[in-house]
C-alpha cells in the first residue's frame, strides 16, 4: 500500500490511495467503477499476480481511501490522475484495464498522452464511446431524463439510491447474480464515495463524449461485457467500441450483469489472461 501525490495545490495536494503487488511481472493497471474503489478488484487481483503480473489498483480521487477534494472529477483531471501514477511509479509495458466509468479515463488517456507507456487496454463494461441519448448520438442508452433521476435520487437519498443501484448492478432481468454478502461488500464501497463527487463523476461519465477519443487508441484492445448488463447496456456500449476499434478483440459474457467480474470472476479473469497472454 502506497500514496502518489496526484495533483500538488496551492494550498492542498491530492493524494491518491494505490495497492500494488510489486515484483518484476509486467504491469496491469486496474480502474475501478463508480462509485467503488480498488477494492472492487478482489477477485482479479490473485488471479493477476498468480498469472506472474504486477497488478496496481488505486482508489479515484474523491472515492475510497483517497483524498476527498471539492474538484477535479472530470475526466481530463481523472486521466491526468493515472497519468500521475504511471510516471511517479515508473511503469511503462502497461494493461489499462477500464471497468464502467474507469473506461472513460482509458480512452481519454490516448487524446491525452499517447500510448508510449502503454501495451494494450482493456475496455470491461465500459461507458464509451457515448452514454448520452441526444440527436447526435441517438445510440446512447442513457436518456437525459434518467440521468436527471439518477442525480435527483442520489442529492436526495443516498443509502436509498446505492440500495437500488447496487441491485441493478449485479441483476439481470431483475434477478440478483451474486450473492447477498457480494452485494454488501459492493453497497460498503459505495458508502466511502463523497457525495459531492460521486455526483460530479455521475455527470461525467453520462455527459462525455470519447467518440473522438476512441480513434486515437493505437495499441491491441480487449471489449469485454455481460450481454445482461442493465446499468451499461452491452448494445449502445460495448458493442459500439469493439466497432469502433478495428482489429479489437470482442468478449462477451453470456448471461452477465454490470459486474460481472464479480458474478462471473473466473470466466473474466480467463478471457482477460487470455488477452494478456497474446
Amino acid at each position: 500500500m502506497t500514496e502518489i501525490t496526484a495533483h500538488h495545490g496551492l494550498f492542498k495536494d491530492t493524494n491518491l490511495h494505490v495497492d500494488d503487488t510489486g515484483g518484476s511481472g509486467r504491469p496491469v493497471v486496474l480502474i475501478h467503477g463508480w462509485p467503488l474503489s480498488g477494492e472492487a478488484w478482489k477477485d482479479q487481483v490473485p488471479a493477476l499476480q498468480q498469472a506472474g503480473y504486477r497488478v496496481i489498483t488505486y482508489d479515484r480521487r474523491g472515492f475510497g481511501r483517497s483524498d476527498k477534494p471539492a474538484r477535479g472529477c472530470t475526466y481530463d483531471t481523472l486521466t491526468e490522475d493515472l497519468h500521475t501514477l504511471l510516471a511517479q511509479m515508473n511503469l511503462n509495458d502497461v494493461t489499462l484495464v477500464g471497468f464502467s466509468m474507469g473506461g472513460g479515463e482509458v480512452a481519454r488517456y490516448f487524446s491525452k498522452y499517447g500510448d508510449q507507456r502503454l501495451r494494450s487496454v482493456v475496455f470491461a463494461s465500459a461507458v464509451p464511446p457515448y452514454m448520452m441519448q441526444g440527436d447526435g448520438n441517438p445510440d446512447g442508452p442513457l436518456t437525459p431524463e434518467a440521468a436527471a433521476k439518477m442525480t435527483a435520487d442520489l442529492t436526495q437519498d443516498e443509502d436509498s439510491f446505492y440500495d437500488g443501484f447496487t441491485r441493478d448492478f449485479f441483476s439481470v432481468n431483475g434477478e440478483l447474480k451474486v450473492t447477498e454478502a457480494q452485494r454488501q461488500e459492493a453497497l460498503a464501497l459505495c458508502r466511502q464515495a463523497d457525495k459531492t463527487a460521486a455526483l460530479a463523476c455521475m455527470a461525467a461519465f453520462g455527459g462525455t463524449d470519447f467518440r473522438d477519443d476512441l480513434p486515437q487508441v493505437t495499441v491491441p484492445t480487449l471489449v469485454l461485457h455481460g450481454d445482461g448488463d442493465a446499468v451499461v447496456p452491452f448494445a449502445g456500449s460495448g458493442q459500439r467500441t469493439h466497432a469502433a476499434l478495428p482489429g479489437s478483440d470482442l468478449y462477451v459474457i453470456s448471461g452477465a450483469p454490470h459486474g460481472c467480474n464479480v458474478s462471473h470472476p473466473d470466466e473474466w479473469n480467463t478471457a482477460l489472461l487470455a488477452f494478456l497472454a497474446k
